[in-house]
C-alpha cells in the first residue's frame, strides 16, 4: 500500500484538508515527508491547468490516486438525488469532466456527497442510481473507476454505511464503480472496522483515513494495525489517503500521518 493526502486550493470550504494551497507548496512539503501521491479536491476540472499540474507532479515525483468531487456539491449544490432535474442533470454533466480529466491522470473519481443529503426514498434512491449508472457508462469507456463513499449520519442522510453502499452499488448495476472506504466514516456508523472491510471486500478501490477524532491517524483510538492488516488480507494494495483536520497545524499533521503509516507498513 502506498500513502497520500486530500488537498486542494485555499478556496475549498471543507475542513477535513489539511493542506490547501498552492500546489508547489503542498507538493513540496509531501514529496518532503515521503508521501507517494496527492488526492485533490477538485470543485471544477475546467479551473485546473493539466499540464501544469502533470509538470508539477512529475516534478515532486507524486502520482494523483484520486479526485475528489465534494466541493460541486458543496459549493455548488450540485446532487444525483435533487428533486429539479436540472440539478441532476449539472451534476452529471459535472462528473463526466472530472472523467475525462482523470484519465489523462490514471485517477479514480470519488463519489461521495454529490449523491446528496436526500433521505434515502424509493425515488431519491433511483435518481441517483441512474446518474451514478449514466456517468460509470462513461467513465468505462474512458478507463476510469469510480469510488462511492458511505458517509456518516451526521453528514448525510443516504450512502451511510457499507452495506447502503454495496446495495447501492448493485442498484447501479456498472461494474466501473466500487466503494471507497473511510474509517473516520465507518468508526461511526460500522459495528466493526474490520469486519465491514471483509464484507466489502475486492469491492473496495480506495480507503480515506483519518483517526476517531478525524486527526491523523496516531491521534485517536482507532486500531489502524487492524485495519491495513485486514485490507492487506482481502488483497487491497491501492493508496491510504488521509482526508483530515488541519491539527494541531497543517505540516504537523502531514508529517505525523505519514510516520504513523509507514511504520505500520514497513513492519508487515
Amino acid at each position: 500500500m502506498k500513502i497520500s493526502m486530500a488537498v486542494s486550493t485555499p478556496d475549498a470550504e471543507f475542513s477535513a484538508l489539511a493542506l490547501k494551497g498552492d500546489y508547489p507548496d503542498i507538493f513540496d512539503l509531501l514529496q518532503r515527508c515521503g508521501y507517494d501521491g496527492a488526492e485533490l479536491a477538485v470543485r471544477d476540472p475546467d479551473a485546473v491547468e493539466p499540464d501544469e499540474l502533470e509538470t508539477l507532479l512529475k516534478q515532486y515525483e507524486l502520482t494523483l490516486p484520486a479526485i475528489g468531487t465534494g466541493r460541486a456539491f458543496g459549493e455548488d449544490g450540485l446532487s444525483f438525488s435533487s428533486p429539479d432535474e436540472k440539478i441532476r442533470r449539472a451534476a452529471v454533466e459535472r462528473i463526466l469532466k472530472h472523467i475525462d480529466f482523470a484519465r489523462r491522470f490514471d485517477s479514480l473519481i470519488i463519489i461521495g456527497l454529490i449523491v446528496g443529503r436526500s433521505e434515502r426514498t424509493e425515488v431519491n434512491e433511483a435518481r441517483a442510481a441512474a446518474c451514478l449508472a449514466e456517468c460509470a457508462r462513461y467513465a468505462a469507456q474512458q478507463n476510469v473507476r469510480l469510488a462511492v463513499e458511505p458517509i456518516n449520519r451526521y453528514e448525510t442522510n443516504f450512502i451511510i454505511t457499507v452495506d447502503d453502499c454495496l446495495s447501492f452499488l448493485d442498484r447501479a448495476g456498472e461494474e466501473s464503480c466500487g466503494l471507497l472506504f473511510d474509517t473516520f466514516h465507518a468508526n461511526i456508523e460500522e459495528a466493526s472496522i474490520t469486519d465491514s472491510i471483509r464484507a466489502a471486500g475486492d469491492r473496495i478501490v480506495h480507503v480515506h483515513v483519518a483517526d476517531s477524532n478525524r486527526h491523523y491517524p496516531g491521534a485517536g483510538h482507532t486500531d489502524f494495525r487492524a485495519i491495513i492488516d485486514t485490507l492487506r488480507d482481502i488483497g487491497y494494495d491501492g493508496y491510504l489517503s488521509a482526508e483530515i483536520l488541519p491539527l494541531p497545524d497543517p505540516e504537523t499533521a502531514v508529517e505525523n500521518n505519514a510516520a504513523f503509516l509507514k511504520a505500520i507498513l514497513d513492519t508487515g
